[in-house]
């Protein structure tokens, strides 16, 4: 388990290099007996050598750029990389000029020292949440691996790439929980930052108005330091919030019924275990929950913006995953007065639980409603590819209507399905999130309750 703290321990120590890190991530990425090659659509491997070499060098010259300097990372196959193409999980792009420039974020990663190693596979044009892409094929949840599941998307190789060890960090795109639910489903922690926060300029859209771009990573101070990074924020850690006291609401709605066992009894648990290390558990009823089919019916704003995106393609949708053709052409029914309802209902929506959590830390809720299928039961037919699409997506969704921002962490039982957790605040709340996220992450790890006994 690669973390930010961890890593730049032993690089400062000279117990590792950047070299060395960025080799064993291409070795993981190569081995035949991983998901490297269905993670990966395309590796960086030179170019990620020769970035760590620089790092190596300007640190043993005293240099060290940023927190996160010569840790390796991956990025979403949706970013432009200056001088590749960025085919968004398609093969309709695949003979696109290539991009002149890097992303804004993928700028400030390579400017804050971090070798690029890679572009990680998505659903097509990230479309989907299950992960499935008939194109490049999916890569399999490291979960349950024999068996063969999904692994949640659309930034599905971001979270086999995260899972696997491939990279310290993956960056990727959450405009229905394509951050969150991934990682939940792979048993990695990920963050949804207020959109705004980090520029999506040069990342292929699928919503003008939903769109953000978060990482996903293996602790949440690891996922506070990339944050910083691609929000263009100055390096701080974040603030060490007591467990005890923090008032965390439970929103009692649609998002806590029909869970699956194994998600509703490691919730259950997880607040158990908050509550008994003296958080403070509101329970109370959330209508505006209650109304999502109002929010997304038709595809809500990313089924109108999509078609806008895509209409130019309209002649040439026999070249998409079919699947992914039919949501878009959803959208093309969503007229002006439809749009601008739904605008006018986001707003008031948006009034309504900024006001419900003023007195709260976060609200608390299962990431998804379930593990992760199998690749065959979701890909069995269109039937059960779109009844599992919805479910997955089922609870995500309702932080990105509210311009909001979330965290994801696992809160499962090692060894059990891979199952998170996820802390969730209003716009701009961002740091203040994550610090939550960080003591109830100390709060459910047996290893620091442990040290916290003895201390006591």
């Amino acid at each position: 388990m690669w973390t930010v703290a961890g890593l730049t321990a032993e690089l400062a120590a000279g117990r590792t290099s950047s070299r060395e890190l960025v080799e064993q991530a291409l070795a993981r990425i190569a081995d035949a007996r991983g998901e490297g090659a269905r993670a990966f659509l395309k590796v960086y491997a030179e170019t990620a050598r020769a970035e760590a070499d620089l790092a190596d060098r300007l640190r043993a010259g005293g240099i060290v750029r940023s927190p996160v300097d010569g840790l390796p990372v991956s990025v979403k196959d949706l970013f432009d990389v200056g001088g590749d193409v960025t085919r968004a999980g398609s093969r309709l792009l695949a003979d696109a000029p290539p991009a002149v420039r890097d992303a804004p974020p993928v700028a400030r990663l390579r400017a804050a020292g971090a070798p690029i190693v890679g572009r990680t596979n998505m659903v097509e044009f990230a479309f989907g949440t299950t992960g499935i892409n008939p194109h490049y094929g999916t890569p399999r949840n490291p979960w349950d691996r024999a068996v063969g599941r999904v692994p949640g998307g659309s930034s599905s190789g971001a979270a086999v790439a995260q899972a696997e060890g491939m990279c310290a960090m993956a960056l990727g795109s959450d405009t229905r929980g394509s951050v969150r639910q991934p990682a939940a489903l792979c048993g990695v922690t990920g963050f949804k930052p207020t959109a705004r926060r980090v520029p999506r300029e040069g990342a292929f859209p699928l919503s003008y108005t939903l769109d953000s771009i978060g990482p996903l990573a293996n602790s949440v101070a690891c996922c506070a330091a990339y944050d910083a990074v691609l929000a263009g924020e100055p390096p701080a850690p974040l603030d060490e919030l007591p467990l005890k006291g923090l008032r965390l609401l439970v929103p009692r709605s649609s998002l806590l019924d029909d869970l699956d066992q194994v998600v509703g009894s490691a919730f259950e648990a997880a607040l158990s275990r908050l509550s008994a290390a003296g958080a403070v558990l509101v329970e109370r009823p959330v209508a505006a929950f209650d109304r999502q089919a109002d929010y997304f019916r038709s595809g809500g704003f990313a089924g109108a913006e999509a078609y806008a995106i895509h209409r130019r393609w309209e002649g040439r949708l026999s070249e998409y995953d079919p699947r992914v053709a039919q949501r878009i052409l959803l959208g093309k029914g969503i007229g002006a007065a439809d749009y601008v309802e739904l605008g006018l209902l986001r707003t008031t929506y948006m009034r309504e639980v900024e006001a419900l959590l003023a007195p709260f830390d976060a609200f608390l809720m299962p990431t998804t409603p379930c593990v992760a299928p199998t690749i065959a039961e979701v890909d069995r037919s269109d039937e059960d590819y779109f009844r599992w699409n919805m479910r997955i997506l089922r609870n995500v969704g309702v932080v990105n209507f509210l311009d909001g921002c979330a965290l994801t962490l696992p809160c499962h039982a090692p060894g059990t399905a891979p199952v998170g957790l996820s802390i969730c605040g209003a716009a701009l709340a961002d740091r203040h999130v994550l610090a939550v996220g960080a003591a109830l992450e100390r709060g459910l790890d047996p290893v620091t309750q442990r040290a916290a006994a003895a201390r006591d």
